[in-house]
This record gives C-alpha cells, sequence and structure tokens, in this order.
C-alpha cells in the first residue's frame, strides 16, 4: 500500500551471467486455494496456476506463479504491499483462458523469493531482479501490469529499460517525475507528520514490534479493510488493539486471508517494508532521471476512494496535462468508482477485462 507521489517532491520509485537459471521447488507452509471448481476441464486446464523458482541474474531466487500456454505473449504481473503474487489469482486465470502466458512473481523480500539484506530495496535494485526475470523467462519483450508498489516499480522498469516492455497497465499508482525539491520521506513527514504510515515504516524494527504486538492476520485485516480516501496513519500510541474485530471485505475470503497469513507468518514484514525505507535512497540513485519521460505504451486505472487518489496535487497532474506529459503515450486514465485501493481483487473481472482489451492492441 503505498500513496501517489505529490509531484513537487519526487517520483517515490520512488555482474553479467550467462549461466542457465535454476528451477526449483518453491518453499512454501502452505498450497494456495484452488479456484477452479464449476469449470469445464479444458477450461481449467488452461488456467492451472503452476510454481518454480527461478535465480534470476541478480543473484536473487525468484518465486514465480505461471498460467497459460508457454510461447504464448507474455504479461508480468507485479504486486505491491502487503500482497503476493497471489493478488493476482483472478487475472491470471483470465489471462491464461484468452491465450496469454500470465507470470506473476512474489518480488524480493516476499513469500517465496530471497529476502536480501536492508538497503538492497532500491529502485535498481527491483529492476535488475525484473530484468532478470524476464531474461530467464527466455522474452525479449513483456507487457507488464502492476499494482501499487508493483506499479511503482513497473514505472522505474518502463523509465529505465523501456527496450523490454510492450506495454503497461498501471493500478492505483500514476508516474510522477522526479524533483529535486526535496527528498520523498522528507516531504511526506512535513505534510503529513509522523504518525503517517510512510514515516512511521522508517525507523527498522519499530514497526514490525507494532505488528508483532497486534498478530499477523489482525494486520492484514486492517491493511485489506481500508478503504478511506484519507491518508493512512499508525498512531506510535499503537494501532489499536489485538482484540480489534476488522470484517474482511467482501471480496477477501477467509481462505484468502489464510494464505496470506501464513506467508507473512513465515516470512515476516520486514522485506515488504524495506521499499518504503529505501524510498530516499532511490530518490538519490535516479537523479540522472530527472525530467525523464515513461515512453511506453501506458492504461492506467484507479478507484475513486483509492487513497492514492487523494493525495495533495494528484487529481490535477492527472487530469490536467501533467501525467500526458511524462508518460507522453498515456492510453487512457479510467477512474473506477466506489471502488478502493486493491483494485484487482476488488473488481477481478473488470480489471481483467481492461487488462486484455489493452493488451490486444499490441498483438
Amino acid at each position: 500500500m503505498v500513496i501517489a507521489c505529490l509531484c513537487e517532491l519526487c517520483s517515490c520509485c520512488c555482474p553479467d551471467d550467462d549461466s542457465e537459471p535454476v528451477s526449483q521447488e518453491t518453499p512454501s507452509t502452505m498450497a494456495p486455494p484452488a479456484a477452479t471448481a464449476g469449470v469445464d476441464d479444458q477450461t481449467a486446464a488452461a488456467a492451472a496456476i503452476t510454481h518454480r523458482t527461478l535465480e534470476v541474474g541478480t543473484g536473487v531466487r525468484l518465486h514465480v506463479a505461471e498460467a497459460g500456454p508457454a510461447g504464448a505473449p507474455t504479461v508480468l504481473l507485479l504486486h505491491g504491499f502487503p500482497e503476493l503474487w497471489y493478488t493476482w489469482r483472478h487475472q491470471m486465470r483470465a489471462l491464461a483462458a484468452g491465450g496469454y502466458r500470465a507470470v506473476a512473481p512474489d518480488l524480493r523480500g516476499y513469500g517465496g523469493s530471497d529476502a536480501p539484506a536492508a538497503g538492497q530495496y532500491t529502485a535498481l535494485h527491483v529492476v535488475g531482479d525484473l530484468v532478470g526475470l524476464i531474461d530467464a523467462l527466455g522474452e525479449e519483450r513483456v507487457f507488464v501490469a502492476a499494482h501499487d508498489w508493483g506499479a511503482l516499480t513497473a514505472w522505474s522498469l518502463c523509465l529505465f529499460r523501456p527496450d523490454r516492455v510492450r506495454a503497461l497497465l498501471a493500478l492505483s499508482v500514476a508516474y510522477t517525475p522526479r524533483s529535486a525539491a526535496r527528498r520523498p520521506v522528507d516531504g511526506l513527514r512535513a505534510l503529513f507528520g509522523d504518525d503517517y504510515y510512510i514515516c512511521r515504516i522508517q525507523e527498522p524494527g519499530a514497526i514490525e514490534a507494532e505488528f508483532g504486538r497486534l498478530g499477523t492476520e489482525l494486520v492484514l485485516r486492517k491493511f485489506l479493510s481500508y478503504r478511506s480516501p484519507g491518508p493512512l496513519f499508525i498512531p506510535k500510541s499503537g494501532w489499536g488493539s489485538p482484540d480489534d474485530e476488522v470484517p474482511l471485505p467482501s471480496w477477501v475470503t477467509e481462505e484468502d486471508l489464510k494464505y496470506y497469513s501464513s506467508e507473512f507468518e513465515r516470512t515476516g514484514f520486514t522485506g515488504g517494508l524495506s521499499y518504503y525505507r529505501a524510498l530516499n535512497k532511490t530518490w538519490e540513485l535516479t537523479s540522472p532521471w530527472t525530467g525523464a519521460e515513461i515512453n511506453v505504451p501506458v492504461k492506467f486505472i484507479i478507484g475513486d476512494l483509492d487513497l492514492t487518489y487523494h493525495s495533495p496535487g494528484i487529481q490535477d497532474f492527472i487530469h490536467k496535462g501533467g501525467f500526458k506529459k511524462f508518460v507522453p503515450l498515456l492510453d487512457d486514465v479510467v477512474v473506477m468508482k466506489d471502488v478502493g485501493h486493491f483494485i484487482n481483487e476488488e473488481k477481478p473481472k473488470e480489471v481483467s477485462e481492461h487488462i486484455i482489451s489493452f493488451i490486444k492492441k499490441f498483438n
């Protein structure tokens, strides 16, 4: 979960190896829920999701979920926080049924993928993983669909290596150009204060302790059920009680929550939190791209209740020419009514249709 950047602050993204990629069994304490009941055998076979682990050119091993026919156009699906490959389960089946190869990794620090040490979560690190993954898949160029932190990473992938991306469908987080005005975390602290969730995350160990006090399942319930368009605060006095009862939204089942919880219980949240902690470092390292454009075809979708759509200045930036200026190949902007942040889970059918209709333009 990440707030859209402020235009005046930043773009909150905020060794060669010719060896063959290594495949192995994916470590996991729990198999993901099956969801092919009630469909015919042919459709079920096309929609079957398989798993493997690939060692990519950065030396990181990524757990990858895949669906669809080999040799079909590849769609790389990038998740956000606190999510996993599993956030794309609906779109994977729809893409496979539509004749595409859907590939959804756990990004570094998440799920079955390696979790490098702190300090190795800048945009350059994570984009390096993705370029290595594209290579390991045997692809020159891929389509990309991405949400939340996945979208931030996808914008960086398009910025650094547009030659590897055929088109991007970004969800929830718009591209905003880097500015030299101030470091992003400093700007967010000035705007929202120390209890703003991105600021609270910055101190290693502090937010992990709070999440540990509440328990993994409750933390996930709090994030997944958040639908306020206002900024998210996690007070130092505590983010509620371990006894809080937080109902799940209708689009997350108890079985879904059980899978998410089992994975984050096993790995902890530090990997995902490390992306937030790398915001200022990414800002420093991306100085050469100040003012650069995204030269990849793009479609952008956001919910009108998404907290990222209510960041100061972002709606004017999206709708009054700023977005198009820096993303000149922007094809369309879709604002979905009465939809919150976790848009691909809340509106799986609609998002799947948007992805397929958009990438069909380039086949």
